[in-house]
């Protein structure tokens, strides 16, 4: 088949570098034009594009997806399938385009967790696992007739970085699967309301700065899943001494005290913990606001807390 790959982040070059190593005839692909990045503002290109590049294959950067020059140059290519990963949503006369259709590999189980950030709300949650899906675009985002799926587990230290790596390989793995049915016939979609009939749907929106911003007032478990599935980006964060602190990672510790939630404890050298509704949060690695990334033997090494102050 003549297949159509269109994806932005590193999540979606492992699913274009599988079709190639697969042998399927990827004869072009469409990413997001350049943009400015860095200090010195210098274009960048998508790392879907940089891969585009190297292995030769024609690369479209539309601004809008209804140009009448893109959808003619798309057309020209003459496409049997279209395949999506982490990319945006597509209008009609785009996905609608190839005889066999357009299909997406999501970072979820669907019909849950459909929308922008499935990696991130899955461990926000506190599940136990999650998974990748290849499913047939239709009108509705992430709402078509499902493929093939493969449950991937979260353990309970995973972030959402681990688990973004690991649903990266599963989802590459399960989309050349779906290709491979789809060239010899072999597929029965199955329509989403029929698995989401009898359970209430969890959603993964995009994810907001009010939405990084912990509350201590929570319990330790929340609080460590709001860590975790914030890391590495966008950090969920606090505030030490009126400055920003992000926090990467952390270990938790759930146990009675007397201490006002939000407060911290620290020998003011090798640890730092904050209270929680029913526990402590201990710090580590952070990121002060002004300085970098650094484990927090390292910070307190350099940081003179206030409240230890004299």
């Amino acid at each position: 088949m003549r297949i159509i790959f269109m994806g932005t982040p590193d999540f979606a070059v492992a699913s274009l570098k599988a079709l190639i190593e697969a042998g399927e005839e990827v004869v072009a692909v469409v990413t997001g034009p350049d943009k400015p990045a860095g200090r010195g503002q210098k274009m960048h290109s998508s790392a879907v594009k940089q891969f585009a590049v190297s292995q030769n294959i024609p690369v479209l950067q539309p601004v809008k997806l209804r140009d009448p020059e893109f959808l003619e140059e798309l057309k020209s290519f003459q496409a049997d399938l279209q395949v999506v990963v982490a990319f945006r949503m597509l209008p009609e006369i785009v996905w609608n385009m190839p005889p066999k259709g357009t299909i997406n590999v999501h970072a979820s189980l669907l019909p849950n967790y459909r929308g922008a950030a499935p990696i991130n709300h899955a461990i926000l949650n506190g599940e136990k696992s999650s998974g990748v899906t290849t499913f047939l675009l239709q009108h509705e985002i992430d709402t078509g007739n499902i493929l093939f799926f493969t449950e991937v587990p979260i353990t309970e230290t995973d972030n959402a970085g681990d688990l973004h790596d690991k649903l990266m390989v599963a989802g590459a793995e399960l989309l050349i699967k779906t290709v491979n049915a789809i060239k010899e016939g072999n597929v029965n979609p199955i329509p989403q309301d029929e698995l989401s009939s009898n359970q209430e749907l969890k959603h993964a929106p995009k994810i907001f700065k009010e939405d990084c911003l912990i509350d201590w007032d929570k319990s330790t478990e929340e609080v460590f899943n709001q860590i975790r599935g914030l890391s590495p980006y966008p950090a969920a964060f606090t505030y030490l001494d009126d400055k920003v602190l992000k926090i990467y990672s952390a270990e938790k510790e759930v146990v009675g005290h007397s201490e006002k939630p939000g407060s911290y404890i620290s020998d003011g050298k090798t640890n730092i913990k904050f209270a929680t509704a029913d526990g402590f949060i201990s710090l580590s690695e952070i990121q002060i606001e002004g300085k970098k990334r650094m484990a927090v033997t390292d910070f307190l090494r350099g940081y003179r807390l206030d409240k230890l102050a004299d």
